[in-house]
């Protein structure tokens, strides 16, 4: 076996050190992991509001009795709690149906009034289902405008059986339920994420048919124009 000489020991050790430099330059250039990156947790949509609101009813005076002539009708207002329930299809648009119950009583004005008669008193259901379009760039403040379809349910219904100054009075007392168009406007004001305040104006062009007997099974027919305002505000919740 040959001996290995000085030069080629001198020429192998500068082999391996190009090796190793050639090494390491080849895992320089090797790019490093990148670390782990979790993105932040973004909490679910949830496209379910609530609104609890003190309601007032403002209904128009006007009517009237077919069989007397010069007469009309007045209808009493009132203020109830109201309960709504709102679904986002969008972030925009919306739909919304109110759920309430309010109790009037119908009177006479004119030649009715004059002779004091007491129509009756009822309760109604008027569920309203409006379709709603929400401005969503003005931050806190949040308008929106809808328009939708009120079916009114007269319930408990009940005559005045008073007797007006011409001693007659009116024993059977009956408003049809009616469907009606609806107007709407309103805001909420959002005090966090969940909570706002909402202020809220309905109009509703509600004009039942109404019939009724008085003493003596005398019949009558004629027309209440409801056409209320629904004003109300109170607290919005959002899931």
């Amino acid at each position: 076996m040959k001996t290995l000489t000085t030069t080629t020991l001198s020429s192998l050790a500068l082999a391996a050190g190009l090796f190793g430099l050639a090494a390491t330059a080849s895992a320089a250039d090797i790019p490093a992991a990148a670390p782990y990156y979790k993105a932040p947790a973004v909490a679910a949509w949830n496209p379910w509001m609530i609104r609890l609101r003190a309601l007032g009813v403002i209904t128009r005076d006007s009517g009237w009795v077919d069989q007397v002539p010069g007469s009309g009708l007045k209808t009493t207002n009132s203020l109830v709690p109201e309960l709504d329930i709102s679904y986002f299809f969008t972030r925009n648009i919306a739909a919304e149906l109110i759920l309430g119950v309010t109790r009037h009583e119908v009177t006479g004005t004119g030649v009715a009034a004059t002779a004091g008669l007491d129509v009756g008193r009822a309760w109604l259901l008027p569920p309203t289902l409006t379709l709603q379009y929400h401005f969503t760039d003005l931050g806190a403040f949040k308008p929106y405008i809808g328009a939708g379809v009120n079916y009114t349910i007269f319930f408990n219904q009940s005559a005045g059986n008073t007797f007006n100054n011409a001693g007659v009075s009116v024993i059977r007392s009956n408003l049809h339920n009616s469907a009606a168009p609806v107007a709407q406007i309103g805001f909420d004001y959002m005090l966090d994420k969940h909570v706002g305040i909402n202020v809220d104006v309905k109009k509703i062009w509600l004009r039942p048919d109404w019939d009724g007997t008085l003493g003596g099974n005398v019949p009558v027919t004629g027309k209440v124009n409801l056409d209320p305002w629904l004003i109300g505000t109170g607290l919005t919740y959002k899931f």
